[in-house]
């Protein structure tokens, strides 16, 4: 690294090697071996042993479990998913609309890939204050929360260090986002109040594809100082409606 923390002369060209590397995979499939990809970029192989260790360290590619090769990881699934367009079918926003008459709260549908959530339907006349601070901030939003007890270490996703206080209510110690996420898991939903805005409270609920897997989630945001279990029961019952229009 530079003295001046900027990029030094010969990291430009480090960091064109790692995203080669990780385009070939890509472009070659999953068990490409690591001298499949040397030959294909005429690359040391050396370098590309150094190259494929440090991207599956990150997460960006993995190894398979019969050790045979390599295949991308979920980061680049993550990154896929942000800039893939969303498209919720017009009968799960009927199913929305239905809700949202329902309960006269907001209502909003989450969609989510292995390391993130994008907020894909936000209720029209109770609108989110901020979409893009509940998909940043997993800690401090009731759909984040239903994402991180999904992972097997939620660490990996957002570093104790990055357990940012946005309000006093905000989750930001690691033995108390454990705690949190283990009710998470057990209730089978997650909550929020006054953790990413002041006044504003959040529950959200899971759907499921067949295999158990989070794709989807239902918000229901309203204007008060504790999360209201008492929109729980519908919002249950619509998420039935939702995992066939869904999966």
């Amino acid at each position: 690294m530079a003295a001046d923390g900027g990029l030094s002369g010969r990291q430009p060209k480090a960091v064109q090697s790692a995203l080669a590397v990780l385009e070939c995979v890509a472009r070659l499939g999953a068990g490409v071996t690591a001298k499949e990809v040397a030959e294909s970029l005429g690359m040391p192989p050396a370098t590309v042993y150094r190259l494929l260790n440090l991207l599956v360290g990150e997460q960006y590619l993995v190894r398979l479990p019969d050790l045979s090769g390599f295949a991308l990881g979920r980061k680049v699934a993550g990154l896929a998913g942000a800039i893939a367009p969303v498209r919720v079918p017009s009968a799960a926003r009927a199913v929305l609309a239905d809700l949202r008459k329902e309960v006269r709260a907001g209502v909003h549908l989450i969609l989510y890939t292995a390391t993130t959530l994008r907020v894909a339907d936000m209720d029209p006349d109770l609108p989110l204050q901020d979409p893009a601070l509940v998909e940043r901030h997993l800690h401090a939003t009731a759909a984040g929360k239903l994402l991180l007890a999904e992972q097997p270490e939620w660490r990996d996703l957002v570093p104790p260090a990055k357990l940012t206080r946005l309000m006093r209510a905000t989750v930001t110690r690691p033995d108390a986002l454990d705690a949190c996420l283990t009710r998470v898991r057990a209730d089978n939903w997650a909550g929020q109040a006054g953790e990413l805005h002041e006044g504003t409270a959040c529950l959200a609920v899971p759907v499921r594809d067949a295999e158990g897997s989070l794709i989807a989630g239902v918000a229901v945001t309203s204007s008060r100082f504790t999360v209201s279990v008492d929109y729980l029961p519908s919002a249950y019952r619509f998420v039935d409606g939702l995992v066939p229009l869904l999966t």
